[in-house]
This record gives structure tokens, sequence and C-alpha cells, in this order.
């Protein structure tokens, strides 16, 4: 097809996508994982349930109701299909899931595909996946469109390669060929082999090496050609800012030259995350005050292996997971103390951006360290992690005092010191850029087609073992290779073209380079890395490739982890780099113009504002304080399935489960036909911190402009990017609102708080929400009011109803719910576990909405004293709002103790010092310290079984929910942990499963406790 628009082909193991515009290959695509979602994939489960390949495809095409068995690996689909067979799904069900699985996760996690339209109307497939034609099916129902597939798709690679064979013969047809050129053909079936280790790097790869007869040498083995290339004749290798960056920022002196006498101490320093951007900083600061700066070692594949037996979460990052071997070094070495930041804010490099925070990881790992290594209790060797901020200098300062007063240091000692070390540090930048400047000057001078690509990731990406000498493969393929931080500040520096919020230091470096690339030439081009379970690269890497397109450059994102794999990497980047140089000989398509919704007019203040359901509890008084505040304000339906199917075909499939349902809930509600696109907006909430939530509003604009709807504006309540979305329309005043809305929330509270402890002993089935269902229909009416004081009459009523319902005094065993606060209190987000422990005779404890909030209190006093902030004169206004909030939980708590099964609440000051035994205050993000907080409460509550749930790869709960379990145990031996993750490909067998055993544990809680109670009665 000589119009053809998009190729995919899906083999055994691998699958390739190649768009084409103009008849030039626009971007190519490859799964750089493993092989889930191919062939392999489907002929596993066939073989598994007993047929070949071929049976189990033609089973397919007999399927009546196709199972849905989501988009995750083979681990993961196994509990699914398990679950579709107990739900009586036929085997043509399960296969026919397999192929929409195969295609879903084609379009809409490799190739994160939104809108079908950019696959053009010419689509061709091949490969042997698609000899199944239930797989060429799929992907015509899931595009509607027409799919090309010749009748022998698994013979097509190999028929290209013959016809370019063909091609090249008759080229050479013309010329005669010699004796010698035969001979050499006939050489090519005879080879020695020999076994070699490469001594190169600390990989020390297994090499082997093919000697033909004719004296040619091919190796295999070899991670990078730097030593062993099979390149040919050598040809002129690039520039790598890589190894400059890692050399220059490493090789420097240990001990201060000029120091008198030994060193006062060794304090060890891993090669970790934001030390491959800080350490100049500290390695200056430490020599100049005396003492010596000892380094882990470089990190190797069996570093990584000596410390993966204290890793904590399993789908973290692959740079954090290094963190635990290179800590494991510095103990080997013997070192005094270990200094690891927890760093919160870099230094703004753009004035523009939102804010400059370090990510969830980056901040909070020292505490994961800690508790998973607890080097000071294993080896004597205290950690010491000062809370930095680099985006303030005094701030800073006062912490490196905190920090080194402790050693012996005076403030005037540390004054000349700090400021040598803010010299250091910013002397390393100058030279990046320096040396980045020089490249781009020669790079521009440069006629003879060279190419340039800035290679854009993380500053920790520099270490070899984490980039897979990525940077090498290029510079071997003659491309001289930039990182993000050498490139000039381009010339839309302001940021207000972003459709994201820029809260991430990194990011927005990532955000600047890519618009730097898309004002040059086509010599300067784009890649980024991404690692595996990055939390803000879901929101970064579609944010670049947009950018991109603005410069008609293509988008290319390597996937990186602890495989090592580069074959598919090393074909993806020769074909990148091949099809630059055939768009550079041929007429290619116009930039792409980037679209926004707009912005909320006061003329829009009329529009009914949609805004996704988040709590049975909470959710329903929303419309009445919109309507105080003078809006029109429509809850959505909770989730659904159909939410989820909306939110993965219009988000990044990366991003965390709430995101994908929120955005799913929106645009369900938009293509529904309900609403008149003319007199609706969307709302959301915002909090403006290190958590990926910050970013549901972008997420939620990008989604609606694919599906169509780029002319509904969208507000943000509480939003922190002013440059994002402009918002004249929309204004809450305050003052009017808190009293009624702080009084809506503890009503919520303490109805659910009577709600759990009273259905799980209700004696007439469905009395409990009935009675609560009466109680929320009053609540909005006086909400509607304003009417404070008649909401806590109204509560003193409903104690007094639910204490007459019938119920069965019986003891019942006790689970408390812990976690991020979407998936804990919403229901579909849980996949309903909470009433599913309910229906099982538990009584489930759910821990109060109000601490989410007021937790903020406590984390304002912190941040002064922890060197992350100074002190303002809101401080006043926020010291009043504490003292007001307060009186209201007060007021509540004493209606509350007339009810029957009422337990006092634990203050928020008393929990976050509970906290502070197990991790820092200065964990904010997400849900912060309060998860933490909120397990230790049940623990001196006697609730000793507690399920956390979390997203799928929640970058905050590694942290502050998996990351403290070994400490949490400590202090509370008693407690029982069980941590749940969710996403849209969850399996229900799999998560109730899990449960069993702590129900079993709650039932067995209960009897001890009985016994205990009767032997001492």
């Amino acid at each position: 097809d000589p119009e053809v628009s998009f190729i995919m082909d899906i083999g055994g193991q691998d699958m390739k996508a190649i768009f084409i515009e103009n008849g030039v290959i626009n971007r190519i695509e490859l799964n750089e994982s493993c092989s889930s979602g191919c062939g392999s994939f489907i002929q596993t489960f066939g073989n598994t349930l007993g047929f070949t390949v071929g049976e189990f495809a033609t089973k397919a095409m007999n399927a009546q109701n196709p199972a849905d068995l989501g988009t995750r690996c083979t681990v993961f689909m196994n509990s699914k299909v398990k679950q579709s067979l107990r739900e009586n799904a036929s085997i043509d069900d399960i296969s026919a899931g397999l192929a929409i699985s195969v295609i879903k996760n084609a379009l809409y996690k490799v190739l994160k595909l939104r809108d079908v339209d950019e696959l053009g109307n010419h689509i061709v497939v091949q490969g042997g996946t698609f000899k199944n034609p239930a797989v060429h099916r799929a992907l015509e129902v899931l595009t509607g469109k027409q799919v090309m597939c010749t009748d022998m798709p698994e013979l097509m690679g190999a028929y290209g390669a013959a016809l370019i064979s063909k091609n090249e013969h008759q080229k050479q047809a013309a010329k005669e060929i010699d004796e010698n050129e035969i001979k050499t053909i006939n050489s090519v079936s005879k080879y020695t082999t020999r076994n070699i280790h490469c001594r190169g790097c600390n990989n020390n790869c297994s090499i082997t090496k093919f000697t033909f007869d004719n004296h040619n040498i091919y190796y295999s083995g070899n991670k990078c050609e730097s030593i062993f290339s099979n390149s040919g004749d050598k040809k002129t290798t690039g520039f790598d800012m890589f190894n400059y960056k890692y050399n220059l920022l490493f090789n420097r002196p240990l001990v201060e030259k000029s120091l008198n006498g030994n060193p006062k101490i060794k304090i060890g320093i891993p090669r970790v995350l934001n030390m491959y951007e800080n350490y100049p900083f500290w390695n200056k600061l430490l020599t100049s005050l005396g003492f010596e700066v000892v380094l882990s070692d470089e990190s190797t594949d069996k570093l990584y292996e000596n410390g993966q037996g204290t890793i904590m979460s399993d789908n973290i990052c692959f740079p954090a997971k290094l963190v635990h071997g290179h800590i494991l070094s510095l103990a080997e070495k013997r070192v005094d103390r270990i200094l690891y930041p927890m760093e919160f804010f870099q230094k703004n490099e753009f004035d523009q951006a939102d804010n400059s925070y370090m990510c969830p990881i980056v901040s909070g790992y020292a505490d994961v360290i800690k508790n998973s290594i607890n080097p000071m209790k294993q080896f004597g060797i205290p950690v010491d992690s000062p809370v930095i901020n680099y985006n303030d200098e005094k701030l800073l300062f006062d912490a490196c005092f905190d920090l080194v007063k402790k050693l012996g240091v005076k403030k005037k000692q540390l004054k000349p010191a700090f400021h040598s070390a803010l010299l250091e540090q910013k002397k390393y930048k100058a030279d990046i850029r320096a040396k980045g400047d020089e490249i781009i000057q020669k790079a521009k001078q440069n006629k003879q087609g060279n190419i340039t690509v800035v290679l854009a990731g993380r500053p920790y990406h520099s270490d070899p073992l984490i980039n897979h000498k990525i940077p090498a493969i290029l510079t071997n393929l003659g491309v001289d290779v930039l990182t993000e931080d050498a490139v000039p500040l381009a010339r839309k520096t302001n940021f207000n073209h972003l459709q994201v919020i820029s809260q991430w230091s990194y990011p927005n470096r990532i955000y600047n380079a890519a618009q730097w690339v898309a004002e040059q030439g086509q010599e300067f081009q784009f890649i980024q890395l991404n690692s595996f379970g990055c939390g803000p690269d879901a929101i970064s890497v579609d944010e670049a490739a947009e950018i991109l397109r603005t410069g008609n450059k293509i988008d290319t994102v390597i996937k990186i982890d602890d495989i090592n794999s580069m074959g598919s990497v090393k074909l993806r980047l020769r074909s990148m780099l091949e099809s630059i140089r055939i768009r550079e000989t041929k007429d290619i398509s116009q930039p792409k113009e980037r679209i926004n919704t707009p912005s909320f007019s006061k003329n829009d203040a009329d529009r009914i504002i949609l805004g996704p359901h988040f709590s049975d509890f909470y959710s329903p008084f929303l419309p009445a304080i919109f309507k105080l505040a003078g809006y029109n304000y429509v809850n959505l339906p909770p989730a659904s399935k159909a939410s989820v199917e909306y939110g993965q075909k219009y988000s990044n499939n990366e991003i965390c489960y709430p995101a994908t349902l929120v955005v799913g809930d929106v645009i369900q509600a938009l293509k529904s036909g309900k609403y008149d696109r003319a007199k609706v907006a969307v709302g959301i909430t915002q909090t403006g911190g290190q958590c990926r939530a910050t970013s549901y509003l972008s997420l939620i604009k990008k989604g609606m402009i694919a599906a169509g709807y780029a002319d509904i504006p969208v507000i943000a309540i509480g939003t922190s990017g002013k440059t994002l979305n402009p918002q004249p329309g929309f204004k809450l005043n305050w003052k009017k609102l808190l009293p009624i809305t702080l009084a809506g929330i503890l009503f919520g509270d303490a109805m659910a708080s009577m709600f759990y402890s009273t259905i799980i002993r209700e004696t007439i089935k469905g009395s409990t929400k009935q009675l609560m269902d009466e109680y929320y229909r009053m609540a909005y009416k006086l909400i509607e009011k304003a009417d404070v004081k008649g909401i806590y009459t109204l509560l003193q009523a409903a104690v007094h109803d639910f204490n007459q319902i019938a119920i069965d005094y019986t003891a019942r065993p006790k689970i408390g719910i812990v976690g991020e606060i979407y998936i804990k209190y919403n229901s579909f987000g849980n996949n309903n576990v909470v009433n599913w422990l309910i229906e099982q005779g538990i009584e489930v404890k759910v821990p109060p909405l109000m601490d989410f909030f007021i937790q903020d209190f406590v984390n304002i006093k912190t941040n002064k004293k922890m060197h992350l902030r100074q002190s303002s004169i809101s401080d006043y206004l926020l010291w009043f709002l504490e003292k007001y909030a307060l009186r209201y939980i007060h007021k509540t708590d004493l209606i509350m103790q007339s009810y029957h099964f009422h337990e006092p609440q634990h203050s928020i000051i008393n929990m976050s010092q509970k906290a502070g035994q197990i991790i820092s205050l200065a964990n904010q993000f997400g849900e912060g310290w309060l998860i933490p907080a909120e397990m230790a409460a049940f623990a001196e509550d006697g609730v000793n079984q507690v399920v956390s749930l979390q997203p799928f790869g929640c970058i905050a709960n590694h942290i502050v929910s998996k990351g403290i379990e070994k400490k949490v145990k400590e202090l509370y031996p008693e407690l029982s942990l069980l941590f749940l993750d969710f996403d849209s490909d969850i399996s229900e067998v799999n998560i109730i499963n899990r449960l069993q055993f702590i129900i079993m544990a709650a039932k067995e809680n209960l009897i001890k406790k009985q016994q205990k109670e009767l032997l001492f009665s």
C-alpha cells in the first residue's frame, strides 16, 4: 500500500510499530520490556489450557462475551484467567479476551495512543501473532478502522529481507563476481569460538568471539561496543556528555590537601539518586571542614545483587533499588558515618516554574534505608539525613549547621566551607553548560549531516549501570550525546506553553530541553530515558513528546530497568537515526500546534460543573457547598468498568489508578450525551505537592482534548498551576464556606464511624443503610443553608437513632484500613474491599477524612523546624485556622461520646508524635506520615490487623507505606500488615486470597483477647 500510514508487527517475542507520514517514517516504537502481549504470550496460555496455538486461536472466533483480562504481564494475567474460569467464562471467551489484551497492550501501554486517528486510515499488520484472526479483528474493533493483513503475516519480515537482498543483487548484477567473493561467501559457515571476559569496566561481560576462516571477527555478549565492537571499519565516535559528567562529578579530592594531621572522621556518601546532582557541594563542604569523604563503589551487577534482599517494594524504580547495594558498600568500607540527605527542593532554574520539588523517592528514600537495612543497628554506623531545601541558601546553611554541629563544628567554621561548597556546585553546573555550548556550536558549524541527540533523563542516569551504556551506543553510531542540563534556555522558557504543572525540578529541565530541541534544526534530536516505575515520567514523557511535535521532531522514549537486554534498543536507535536522515531528504509535515482547553471566564459561571465521584460519605455534600458559592455542581456517577476503559484510552497507562478513573469518569460523562457541551465545565481538586495527584488537572485536560472536548473549560480547586489553568470566573469565598465545609466533613466522618460499627451488628438487614440515607437527605438541606448549628443538632439526633437500631452485641474481629486517599475511600477504586470485609463478618475501622486536611497544621510547624520553609505572616492565619478547626472537632467528639460504640479519636498532634518514631515528618507527599501514624494508632487501640490500600506503583506509598513496614513491626510486634496494590488489571481472586490470611489473623486476635479478658475477669 503506497499510502500506508501505520505498520504494526507483533511476533513471538516483540512488537514493532512504524508511523508513516507522506511516505516518510515519522516514528518507530518497540517494546523494550518482556514478551508480554506478543505471540509467545498467547501460546503459553493456550498450552496451559491444553491447546496448540492454532487451536486456541480458532476458539476465539466463537466467543460470545470476551473476558476482560486487562493488559498486565503474564504473572498478573494468570490470576485474571483463573478468576474468569471461576466465573464460568468459556475457553472461547478466554482466547478472545487475550487477543483483545494483546492489542490493548500495544495501543495503550506501548504506543500510549489516545487518538486512533494518529494511526491514519491505511493500517497494515504483519508478524506471526496476526496469524491469529482474533488479534487482527481486535485491532479493527478497537480502532474502528479496516486493517490490511496478508495470508502469510508470519513470513512478511523474511519476505522483506528477501526483497532487499534481491534489489541489492540487481544493483550488483552488472558487476562480475570474482573468485575471491565466492570464497568469502563460503567461509561464513566456517568459524571457531572463544570465550573472553571483558575487563573494560565493572560489568565484566562474558564475551563470545567468533573467528571466521576469512579472518573476520564477530563478538556477542557485549553490553557495549567500546572494547569489543562489531562496527566494522572504525568510524568517528561522537561526544559522550554522560561520561564527561560522571568523571567531572566524582573525580575530585576526598581529603583536603591543606589538612594538617589526620581527617576527623570518615563520612560515607553513596553514589545514588540526587548525589549525581549535588555531590560537588557535599564533597567540598565536608573536606573543607576536615572530614574524609568515602564514596561507595561504582555500580555493578554484584553490588546491586548484594542489596536486593533488603528492597521493600518490588515495583519501585531501579535507581532506588540500587541504593541498598551502595549503602552496604559503605558499610563494608567501615566508614564512621553515612551522609544520605533528604532533599525536597532543588534550586529552581526556571523563574516561571510552579515549583522545584524532588520526586518522593529522591526525597524520602533515606527513611526506607533506615527501615530496611538500619545501618546503625546492623553495623553501628549512624546515617545522617538532613532535610534539605537547595532553593534557599539561608535554610540550606541552617540545615548544614544542624548536621555538622554534632560533629564538633562551630558556625564560624562552617561559613567559609559553606561558601566554598556553593561555589563548587556552581562551577560544576557551569562546566557542564560550557561543554554543552561547545558541542552545540560545533554541531551548528558542521555541514556533514551529523546528528546531536539530547538524551534526557535524571542526573542519576549518568550511572553506566542504570543507563546500560546507551550513550555509548549512540556515540559509536557517530552521534554527539548531550544531557538535558547541558543545553541553553529555550526561547519559550516562561513555561506558559506547558500543559502540565511544572512541579518537579528534573522534569522541568526535560521540558526546557525538549522545547530547545523543538526550536532547532533536524541535526538536533531528543531521546528520553525512562526508568520503569518512574512516577513523574508518566506526566513528563507525554508532555515532552507534545512539545517536540511542535517542532516536527521525532519522539523517542527508551525504557530502562535492571534487565540489561539492549538488542531491541540498538535496533530502535539505528532505525530512528536512519529515519531522521530520510526525513532530511524528503518533504515532511508541518509542525503540530498545541491545543488547550479554554479558561473558565466570568461568562461561564452558570455552567454545570461536573466532578468525579469520590466517596459515598463525603461526595453527596459537594453540590450543596458549591451552590452556596454560586455554582451548579453535579457529582458524576461512581466509577465503573467504562471509566477504566475510557481512562486507559485517554490517559497515560502508567499513571496511578485514581487518575485513570477520574479521567475515565469525565470522558464517560461527556460522551454519554446527557450534557450540552456548551453548558458544562469539569472540576477537580488540586493538592500542589510532590505527589502525582497535583497533575490530575493536566491529565483531565489532555484526555478531554484527545477525546474531542477541547472547547470545554476545566476548573481546579486549590490549584498551584497558575500558568496552566486561568479561571477568572471561578472564585470561592472561604470565609463563608469554611464553617459549613468543616461541619460537613466532620458529619461525614461521624456517620461513617457509626455506619461501619453498626452494619456489622444489625439484626434487620438494610436498616443501617436506610437510616444513614435518611440523615444524609436532611444534612444536605442544612448545608444548602450553611446551617452549622443545625448540622450539629442533626448529628445528635443521628447518634440517638443509631443507638436504637436493633443489633447483635457479639464482639467482632476488627481490621483497620489505611492508604492512599482515593483508594481508601472510593469503593470502586478499592475493588469493594471494605464492603467485602463487612460481608465476611469483619468490623472495618476507617480513619476520619478530617485528619488528611488538618495534618497541614503539623506540617507547617515541621517545615519551619526542619529548615524547609521560612516563617511568614500567613502563619498567624494558619494558627487561627488550627484553633478554629480543633474547636469544631472537639464539638463533634463531645456529641459522639453518646454513641454506644464510640472510640475517642487520636489528636493529630499525638498521631504525629507516633509517626515521628517511624519516619521523618518531612515526608508529606501523598498521605505522608499520616499512614504510619494511623497504623500506630490502630495498634494502640488493639486493632492489630491493618490493610494498606494503594494504587499500583504509587511513588509516595513506596516510602510512607511499604517502605516503613519493618520499623512499624519493630515498634508494634503484634501488628499484622497487608499491602494491597490496585489498578485496572487487579485480580479479584488474588485480592481475596490475600485478605483471607489477615481475616484469619483478626479472628485469632479476637479469640486471644476474649480468653485474656476471661482469665482476668
